[in-house]
């Protein structure tokens, strides 16, 4: 199979139509069109459902997708290293951090880098540990700064960061300088981004913790604002306060401890095209104080 369509169909699909998908990759829409038509012929069934509002996978084309994916990966990869052997270096460099720490210095890193090699592009994505790790399942990143997780990729630890409980100024906690893990269970709790993996909602499985769940909050903002007005309690990593004025609340260390281990992820070393082996390298070598 092609692997130049199959990544072709993977565009048609994120952008949700041909004519977008067309524009995206430079060719014309008959192009795109003849392209999936052939992949069609090829799998002996259809792949899209199209509409007046755009297209989307059939069943049979959703149970394909984890092996298009890996093809249109291989033919990057492929293309990639050829690259390299004829000494052009070219390329798209996807990186991302969860935690705004770092986007200084990351940041920095991308310049220094371009510097050197200003035929590689580079792309730079904020979002969750949970979903860089989909990413790279999905070959969709190449370089990202997250909490470790469970999975087939390299690790790099940067540092070890502590869970913290955040508490209303009054709590009575506060004059003992500690927070009973357990006592989530008891206190109502502000569950920072819902829905998603997140290092509190390991740590709580991890101790046997069932959280008296009352609140919910899409941003970290927003949980200090709440946590402020009394609302109940959260448990939060170190490093998201970074930036943030705590000022009206107050951060206390758990009993038991918890703490992740925050680093870099990339794919493994066979799955790294040329431009992300030098761009991982340059970063280590060039870590953060």
């Amino acid at each position: 199979m092609d692997t130049e369509k199959c990544a072709a169909l993977l565009c048609v699909l994120e952008s949700g139509s041909i004519t977008a998908a067309a524009d995206k990759l430079g060719y014309t829409v008959s192009g795109i069109s003849r392209m999936m038509a052939s992949l069609e012929a090829e799998s002996g069934f259809p792949l899209l459902l199209r509409s007046k509002t755009g297209v989307d996978p059939t069943e049979e084309c959703r149970q394909l997708l984890p092996a298009i994916r890996e093809l249109a990966h291989m033919g990057k990869l492929y293309a990639d290293r050829c690259n390299a052997i004829c000494g052009l270096e070219t390329g798209v460099i996807r990186v991302g951090s969860v935690y705004s720490a770092y986007y200084d210095w990351l940041a920095q890193t991308i310049a220094s880098f371009s510097i050197r090699h200003p035929g590689i592009e580079i792309a730079f994505f904020q979002g969750s540990s949970s979903d860089f790790y989909a990413r790279l399942a999905r070959h969709e990143m190449d370089f990202c700064i997250v909490s470790r997780r469970k999975g087939y990729y390299e690790f790099f630890l940067l540092k070890k960061d502590p869970l913290l409980a955040w508490v209303p100024a009054g709590h009575p906690r506060v004059r003992e300088g500690v927070y009973p893990l357990r006592q989530f269970e008891t206190d109502a709790y502000i569950d920072t981004y819902p829905g998603q993996e997140t290092d509190n909602k390991l740590a709580f499985r991890a101790n046997g913790i069932s959280p008296h769940g009352q609140f919910q909050s899409v941003d970290i903002n927003a949980t200090r604002a709440m946590v402020a007005a009394g609302l109940g309690v959260s448990l939060n990593n170190a490093i998201l306060a970074h930036g943030l004025d705590l000022s009206d609340i107050a951060v206390l260390p758990t009993n038991p401890p918890c703490e992740v281990e925050i680093g870099i992820a990339a794919p493994e070393r066979e799955d790294r095209s040329p431009a992300a082996e030098q761009f991982l390298k340059f970063a280590l070598d060039h870590l953060p104080e």
